[in-house]
């Protein structure tokens, strides 16, 4: 898989384009490496795991929060990978399959602050919002505190101040165009539910 995917960045960098990220199957193959890295690839695995999968529902992305979710739960070993490590980069993939194993793991006493750090900045959290809710009314202090975060807005408010002026460029698209259009879901007619403080 390194091979394939190093000769397939040197195409693309011939070309002055950019590599695609990993798929399913090449992401399944990363775990694998992971478990067991080849010596002096330590760095690349670590480096296409973290910027080379993309986020939210793509394929890859459920295969990778599925691994985080598994070395976080000991389930799972990687000499280049804690338990923390994994906590943190679910906290980057922006939304979807990550969510769920984050909810979980407000849980565990030692990984819970990271958890909630990560979810204080999270919108995509769909259903699993009453499932931080639930925790929360059960006494879960890490709960309570993502709760109270995005009560308060702190994911909107931490962000920088807008510029004065900005600079645009709008496309006119004929027909039909949705979400999907420009962030591909794997499945169309997927519904989307807001926040309930925010719809």
């Amino acid at each position: 898989m390194l091979e394939d995917y190093r000769k397939h960045v040197a195409e693309r960098a011939a070309q002055g384009i950019a590599p695609k990220p990993l798929d399913a199957v090449q992401m399944a193959a990363l775990v694998e490496l992971l478990k067991t890295p080849p010596a002096g690839e330590e760095a690349y695995l670590l480096d296409l795991l973290t910027n080379r999968v993309p986020p939210g529902v793509d394929e890859a992305a459920y295969v990778k929060a599925g691994f985080f979710a598994a070395v976080a739960k000991g389930e799972v070993h990687s000499p280049l990978l804690t338990a923390e490590k994994a906590i943190e980069l679910l906290g980057t993939m922006q939304g979807s399959y990550n969510i769920s194993p984050l909810v979980d793991v407000l849980d565990n006493a030692a990984l819970a602050p990271l958890a909630a750090r990560a979810l204080k900045s999270m919108l995509l959290m769909f259903d699993n919002f009453y499932d931080v809710e639930e925790k929360a009314r059960a006494g879960n202090a890490h709960a309570q505190e993502v709760m109270t975060s995005w009560t308060e807005a702190k994911w909107f408010l931490s962000r920088p101040v807008l510029a004065e002026k900005m600079t645009v460029t709008v496309f006119k698209v004929t027909g039909e165009t949705n979400t999907d259009d420009l962030s591909p879901a794997p499945g169309r007619g997927r519904i989307f539910r807001c926040m309930p403080w925010r719809c």
